[in-house]
């Protein structure tokens, strides 16, 4: 510990940590099929390790990123006394780098748990503060000190802090946080993370993702600086707030040289510095002036920007994005934030600034941060380097639930209010492409009040076009915006004209050209928006794209975004591999292709150093060549991958069944993630190399997070040689319990849930007894899983059965369907109609009155409470 305590002494700080040495040797990486070249670099002793927080430094400050102890409960369960492991923070409980790799459902939560340790005497305390800081926790975040909960936080992608000092104490003091993040299921901002991920939607970074830190500050200090260049006045305007009555001091530096100086100035009043013969911001340019802010003892570093954008009209009279009162075409790509490593949680600071280096070497100036809200250090690195940010808000949950316009508008004020200072951010995007649309004249006039110096993207790809076809009409389109904005998938369009407003291409091409052995998911198939092609035929469209750009900027197109920079999971449409390892088109290339539209920036080579890629080769061997090669005696392991799967995409049926054997065969680790995903593509029957594999191993693969579709493939071979036969018209019910209990490794679920499916196809076709089977089948399934599709079974027995108990089981299932989702018009007409049928037609039109009035434009309720009104059956004849 003597190092620590040193290396504290130096920062000032009166907190430190117990000794988490021995702890650290249990850390590894999950395996993942990629991973970047920074994913090396990563261990608990050097996770994230740079101030988190630029525009406010403190030298006063403490890194809690580390290992920490994990647990996922129950969402009911108390605060758990043992733990299940360790996990590095701030890396996402799903992601390789926890050290974890599980997923959090939505009826769970994660805890965490560490010890922190204050040496110093509460007399050594007196006028000084101990801030406690997230740079982000998904979603939900309740955190406790000693057991006493000292605040929580609900949004998944802005900081939050918390004043320790009254909670701190001598000694060792445990530090808590509880998690609840049911991503899409939930009624909060998610971005592109879902449970069930595919297309265009990915893994979810639940839990911790961004820095944990202490900060240890006067009595009376700064809380935050809001900072707004005047590039036409020729000065910079500074709050200062915090609830001090003290008089703060501001010096103003170019380099070393100190330029202005405005001593005893008021606190949350705007403070407005001249800043003469001003060096505007740009990314030709980025240069930064350093700020210097006292307040009583509390001094913080910062710095600004001398950046204007607005739109105006050119010489011609057309109106464009002008940065600095000139037109600036806005050469951007889509930047989505995900890493095959870390998820949300780039590698390393390194890794985090490398993403913007790449696009400025692709020649691009704009980046269009897109449904994501990135760490500060990622702000600071664009504001250094000189990159334009549109900043996309976190859409809400598309289907708009009950809460989930309160959270949306709360995490879009706080997302302002916290990057509200950097240079780089030129525009805010609110909708993207009608996902979750409402309120959208007075949501951008909101915006635009709370940030009248930036440009509002109301709505990017409001009108979405696919292969020249419109999604859908949107009447009162872009209204309140700065532009118009559309999506055209994959070649390029210009926008509407609308006055006073620019007109930008939102999102267009996405080229799909997957790279072998630089997947995330090589069993999955690639893709792109207008199929798979290789970085060579890449090349001639995405230079054909550019040529159309060019004519539309001619005709006013002010901006364009090119999705995307990166490949995103499954997604493998981007310039460069997800692992960043390789780039599908030659750096040169591209620039020499975009200069075309707008010059290659001014800083170019010095913003750029660092940058490393390798080129994608664009000759490979065809399959007939590798195949070959196997057949004259090649076999790595590697290899037999590859070629199985390329056999597959041939359908040579015969050759990949072959070659998958050989190399499950010879599999040394079956049971990650990748190699499971490999063996089910494989798997189908029992002759099949996988099956024995699984099934031996039932009680191990119950132990492995990657495991659900291997668990899966054991319950349908189970239910398929076990248990079906015994589902007759008289099932034997114990026997099937018995099959279940044979298996402990398995929870029965997916067994007991093909058998309620065994007896709805049996009530379709009307076999003997099929209605009882299926209450009886549903029943055991609710009554041990706690849950179902509870207003199918209950709308299939109100079809298909007379018999009043079976009607009151069904009675039952619709009324916990609307405990589920009490505004669902269809379950509300279930409920009524079940009550119709069981004789209590009063209560029944009550509820059928309600289905009416949440859905008025569905004729079949208008229909069934005529019919109820008037006596009538609404249920089919049985015969």
């Amino acid at each position: 510990m003597k190092a620590l305590k040193t290396a504290l002494i130096a920062l000032a700080l009166p907190v430190i940590f117990r000794n988490t040495g021995e702890a650290q040797q249990t850390w590894k990486a999950q395996p993942n099929l990629i991973q970047t070249r920074w994913a090396k670099q990563v261990s608990p002793n050097n996770a994230l390790k740079e101030y988190p927080r630029p525009q406010q430094e403190r030298k006063s400050w403490q890194n809690l990123n580390g290992l920490w102890e994990y647990a996922i409960t129950k969402k009911d369960a108390r605060m758990p006394s043992s733990y299940d492991g360790k996990i590095l923070v701030p890396f996402p409980v799903e992601s390789s780098l926890s050290g974890v790799k599980r997923e959090l459902l939505p009826e769970q939560n994660l805890w965490y748990r560490r010890t922190i340790e204050s040496s110093l005497s509460s007399f050594e305390m007196t006028n000084k503060r101990i801030l406690l800081h997230f740079g982000a926790v998904d979603w939900q975040a309740t955190v406790y000190l000693n057991g006493k909960e000292i605040g929580s936080h609900t949004g998944g992608y802005t900081a939050f802090s918390f004043d320790i000092t009254g909670q701190l104490k001598a000694g060792k003091n445990e530090l808590t946080v509880k998690v609840y993040d049911p991503t899409d299921k939930g009624v909060g901002p998610h971005g592109k993370q879902v449970l069930n991920p595919s297309s265009i939607y990915y893994t979810p970074s639940s839990g911790i993702w961004q820095t944990v830190w202490l900060e240890t500050v006067p009595e009376e200090y700064i809380e935050g600086l809001k900072i707004t260049p005047d590039v036409d006045k020729g000065t910079v305007k500074i709050t200062v707030n915090s609830s001090s009555s003290e008089k703060v001091s501001i010096k103003v530096f170019e380099g070393k040289r100190e330029i202005a100086s405005v001593p005893r100035n008021d606190v949350n009043t705007v403070i407005e510095i001249p800043i003469k013969n001003a060096k505007l911001w740009s990314p030709d340019d980025p240069f930064l002036y350093d700020l210097k802010v006292t307040l009583g003892k509390d001094k913080v570093k910062s710095y600004f920007g001398m950046r204007k954008i607005s739109v105006g009209k050119d010489e011609k009279g057309i109106d464009r994005i002008m940065l600095n009162n000139r037109p600036y075409f806005n050469l951007g790509t889509l930047d989505q934030g995900f890493w095959p490593d870390g998820l949300y949680t780039a590698p390393t600071d390194e890794a985090l600034a490398f993403d913007i280096k790449a696009i400025k070497a692709m020649g691009f100036n704009t980046i269009r941060k897109h449904i994501k809200v990135e760490p500060a250090r990622w702000y600071y690195h664009a504001d250094k380097l000189g990159m334009l940010v549109w900043q996309d808000m976190v859409n809400p949950n598309q289907g708009l639930p009950d809460g989930s316009k309160k959270a949306f508008e709360q995490q879009n004020k706080e997302t302002i209010e916290q990057l509200y200072s950097y240079p780089s951010i030129t525009t805010w995007v609110l909708f993207n492409e009608k996902w979750g649309q409402y309120d959208q004249a007075r949501l951008t006039s909101e915006i635009k009040k709370a940030d009248p110096s930036r440009l509002v993207n109301g709505h990017s790809g409001e009108y979405l076009y696919v292969n020249n076809q419109l999604r859908s009409p949107s009447p009162d389109a872009y209204v309140n915006a700065d532009m118009t904005d559309v999506h055209s998938y994959p070649n390029p369009m210009i926008s509407e004209k609308q006055a006073g407003k620019a007109r930008v291409l939102g999102e267009f091409g996405g080229i799909g050209a997957p790279i072998e052995d630089h997947l995330w998911d090589d069993t999955k198939a690639g893709w792109g928006y207008d199929g798979i092609v290789t970085p060579q035929k890449m090349k001639a469209q995405y230079s054909a794209m550019v040529n159309s750009l060019v004519k539309l900027k001619e005709q006013g197109l002010s901006g364009s975004i090119y999705t995307q920079p990166f490949d995103v999971e499954t997604e493998q449409n981007g310039i460069m591999t997800y692992d960043r390892e390789l780039i599908k088109l030659k750096p040169e290339d591209l620039r020499t292709i975009h200069a075309k539209l707008q010059p290659v920036t001014a800083n170019y080579l010095s913003a750029t150093k660092g940058f490393t890629a390798k080129v994608a080769d664009t000759v490979s061997k065809t399959y007939q060549e590798r195949l070959a090669e196997y057949k004259a005696g090649k076999n790595d392991q590697q290899f037999l991958r590859n070629l199985a799967l390329m056999a597959v995409a041939q359908k040579d049926i015969e050759h990949a069944k072959a070659i998958a054997g050989r190399y499950i065969t010879g599999l040394k680790d079956p049971f990650t993630e990748a190699n499971l995903n490999f063996i089910l593509m494989f798997t189908a029957t029992e002759a099949d190399p996988g099956h024995k594999l699984i099934m031996e191993n039932l009680d191990r693969l119950s132990k492995v997070n990657a495991s659900k579709g291997a668990l899966r493939y054991a319950q349908n071979i189970i239910f398929k040689t076990e248990v079906s036969h015994l589902l007759t018209e008289n099932p034997d019910w114990s026997a099937v319990d018995a099959i279940i209990k044979k298996y402990p490794a398995l929870d029965g679920e997916l067994i007991v849930g093909l058998s309620v499916i065994r007896y709805r196809n049996a009530v379709a076709q009307k076999q003997q007894n099929a209605t009882r089977n299926l209450v009886e089948a549903a029943t055991r399934y609710d009554d041990r899983y706690n849950g179902g599709t509870y207003n199918d079974w209950a709308w299939q027995l109100f079809e298909s059965t007379n018999n009043k108990k079976e009607l009151e089981k069904a009675l039952e299932w619709s009324r916990k369907s609307l405990v589920i989702d009490p505004k669902s018009a269809m379950q509300m007409d279930t409920y009524a109609n079940l009550l119709h049928k069981l004789g209590k037609t009063t209560e029944a039109i009550e509820w059928e009155k309600k289905a009416v009035a949440q859905d008025p434009n569905e004729q079949v309720f208008k229909d069934t409470l005529e019919k109820m009104e008037k006596g009538l059956s609404t249920w089919p004849e049985m015969k």
